[in-house]
């Protein structure tokens, strides 16, 4: 009989623990093999569409020509990355992205009061006509948008400056004075995302057990303190999952709002990443210059999300992993 020899007399211990893992995970997947199955066609999409294209950062680090293709360009190493942080206008990019993620960063907690005071409607009608309102504008495109915002704060046929004129005052040049600009997108960026962004904090007040208001109650506590001392203390780990997340995409502003919006008296404000890789990679068709922009949001993303998440896990939360 042959006898199995280990040169490490813990190894028959570890393949026992792998087997058993691997049983685990199968036998896992066979009790739930009706929900894999369902998630499949979602798998698939974000393998296809998310993961297969990201082969193509290999051209951030080519001088990328689409008539020889990925393997028959020349391979320049790191010289696109280098030239972006020479770049002249990189770091006036790199504030004007910064300046207006933090903008929407400071609005992040109005979802939540938002969601705080829908909470407490008892009329069920009125509840869903606020609803209705308050997450329709998310359903318009960024067109629709920015033209609501013409006609109402156009010098020439803007309603706002009409009612300004009935006052007996001049009009205002909101759209071409570069003070007004940030109010503005600010303004449109709130109007367009607040309702939609409580849902996820309307359903997560909704998980809070009603038991915990009856002991608030039973204490004496108000309305006031029943939401400062209950609701918002059981929300706490979806606001610290959401604005990790949010962090992630510092650097990604909505390209279509700024696009739309830049005009020459506010381009030193309004020229971001997005809308300098449009001008360079499509109509400059430089595609590794422009990939390797990507790359460089990419890991500055990544990295805020890393650093988040640790601070979240250190003070005692549980961040998204």
């Amino acid at each position: 009989m042959e006898t199995k020899t280990y040169l490490n007399p813990k190894e028959p211990v570890i393949q026992k623990k792998i087997t058993r893992k691997r049983s685990g995970v199968l036998q896992n997947f066979l009790k739930h093999k009706t929900l894999f199955l369902l998630g499949l066609p979602g798998i698939l999409c974000f393998l296809i569409f998310k993961y297969a294209p990201m082969y193509g950062i290999i051209i951030a680090f080519q001088d990328y020509n689409p008539f020889a293709g990925i393997s028959g360009s020349e391979w320049v190493g790191l010289e696109h990355f280098t030239n972006l942080f020479k770049d002249p206008d990189f770091f006036l990019i790199l504030k004007n992205a910064l300046v207006i993620s933090l903008l929407n960063i400071v609005i992040f907690p109005v979802p939540i009061i938002l969601a705080l005071l829908l909470n407490e409607l008892r009329s069920q009608i009125y509840k869903k006509i606020v609803q209705t309102i308050v997450y329709l504008p998310h359903f318009m495109s960024w067109v629709i948008i920015v033209s609501l915002t013409y006609l109402f704060f156009s010098s020439e046929i803007g309603l706002v400056n009409k009612a300004i004129e009935a006052l007996g005052s001049g009009p205002l040049q909101f759209l071409f004075d570069s003070s007004y600009f940030y109010p503005l997108i600010v303004g449109q960026e709130l109007w367009r995302s607040v309702g939609w962004g409580s849902i996820i904090y309307m359903a997560a007040i909704a998980g809070v057990d009603v038991a915990l208001y009856d002991a608030a109650k039973i204490d004496g506590a108000g309305k006031l303190k029943q939401i400062w001392h209950v609701t918002v203390p059981a929300i706490v780990p979806t606001m610290i999952i959401l604005f990790i997340l949010q962090l992630g995409s510092t650097l990604d502003v909505n390209f279509e709002q700024l696009y739309l919006m830049q005009n020459p008296s506010n381009t030193h404000l309004s020229e971001v990443f997005e809308t300098f890789v449009f001008k360079i990679g499509i109509n400059g068709a430089e595609y590794s210059y422009s990939t390797a922009i990507g790359i460089f949001k990419s890991v500055v993303g990544l990295v805020l999300v890393l650093g988040t998440n640790y601070l979240a896990n250190k003070k005692g939360h549980e961040g998204i992993w």
